[in-house]
């Protein structure tokens, strides 16, 4: 059975309305002015409302606008119940916020039909949120089992990674030690994707707790570097760096921080050609709301301007090499990661060839 409010502040009003419903089977309330509108809608949901425009201290029109600017209230159709005509009361009654509107004296076949037209309006809109909900449970029943996968995927991560590594310790030839570094190095990259899907799933859930330390980002940045020096040299590649000198320290993550140095240079490598340059820089602005700027210079491909946004999206991959696995993860992660910190990243073309990748923080 269809609910419809009626809102007007005089009864015999409500009595003719009444009457001319009384074959359709709704059924039918009463509030004697605006306020108590207000206030029966906060323990009840009509599916329609039939609100009188003109009434004293509160009239329809604000009534209608202080409705349709609650969230729990706004899909609720209101149609406005008038003796005004002119086409701009009828304008200012649609410009409230009203769905529809009658006039007075009603009509016993106008009432109907209109009242008929809000209901399906209604039905549908109810019909469309419970199809939503079904669909959200989907959604996060998926979402929920995925992180649970990836959770459990941890444990015989790390015992690949213990074993290969006590493998390599006592393995003799080298053809064996070829396979076992393989290994390992695979174990490793799976871990720290591992990780980041966890991560990823933390920030979204507004899990993510910074452990907040005083940082040289400089001296990072030196470890960072150090770390891929190995990787640099087999592709043939220079690292180069424009740091301030140690001695400032900023409030910062210290570990996903480093994370997202390791994921910015390591997509630096990833993506230059042999033979290239990479710049790492570290500023510190004097004057300004930010503590640090990081940027990292490469010569690869580089990145259109129409995916400069795009590319920090979650599983969006964007062409920069066919020869280069991608996930669509690693920036993702940056970007929530920078974020959480109350910064930006942001990329740019390194004139006249490459990226620059800039965080600010």
């Amino acid at each position: 059975m269809s609910y419809v409010l009626i809102v007007d502040d005089e009864l015999t009003n409500f009595d003719v309305i009444d009457l001319l419903l009384s074959g359709e089977g709704y059924d039918l309330s009463y509030a004697a002015s605006g306020r108590e509108a207000l206030i029966f809608l906060g323990s009840n949901q009509p599916d329609a409302i039939l609100l009188d425009l003109l009434m004293p201290e509160l009239d329809g029109m604000e009534v209608c606008r202080q409705i349709k600017a609650n969230p729990s209230w706004r899909h609720i159709p209101i149609i406005m119940v008038t003796s005004l005509n002119s086409k701009e009361d009828l304008a200012r009654c649609i410009e409230a916020g009203a769905d529809d509107f009658i006039g007075k004296p009603v009509s016993f076949l106008e009432l109907r039909s209109r009242v008929r037209s809000m209901l399906r309006i209604k039905k549908q809109y109810d019909e469309l949120q419970l199809a939503l909900n079904s669909l959200k449970a989907a959604l996060q029943l998926r979402e929920d089992m995925s992180h649970m996968v990836v959770h459990d995927m941890r444990n015989p991560l790390t015992n690949i990674l213990a074993s290969s590594q006590l493998m390599l310790l006592t393995a003799r030839e080298d053809k064996h030690r070829q396979h076992l570094e393989k290994i390992h190095t695979s174990g490793q990259q799976l871990l720290s994707l591992t990780d980041d899907l966890l991560m990823l799933a933390k920030v979204e859930a507004g899990k993510l707790t910074l452990n907040r330390v005083d940082v040289d980002i400089s001296y990072l940045a030196q470890q960072v570097m150090s770390d891929f020096q190995d990787v640099a040299q087999q592709k043939n590649i220079e690292l180069f760096s424009d740091l301030p000198e140690p001695g400032t320290w900023i409030l910062v993550d210290v570990n996903l921080f480093r994370r997202v140095l390791d994921n910015l240079l390591s997509n630096a490598l990833k993506f230059s050609p042999p033979g290239s340059q990479i710049l790492v820089r570290v500023d510190y602005p004097v004057g300004q709301d930010i503590q640090a700027i990081i940027r990292i210079y490469d010569q690869g491909l580089g990145i259109s301007e129409e995916s400069h946004q795009r590319i920090f999206e979650k599983y969006e991959v964007v062409e920069r090499a066919s020869d280069v696995p991608q996930i669509g993860l690693g920036l993702a992660f940056c970007k929530m990661v920078i974020e959480a910190h109350g910064g930006q990243i942001f990329v740019e073309s390194n004139h006249p060839q490459g990226s620059v990748f800039t965080v600010e923080v």
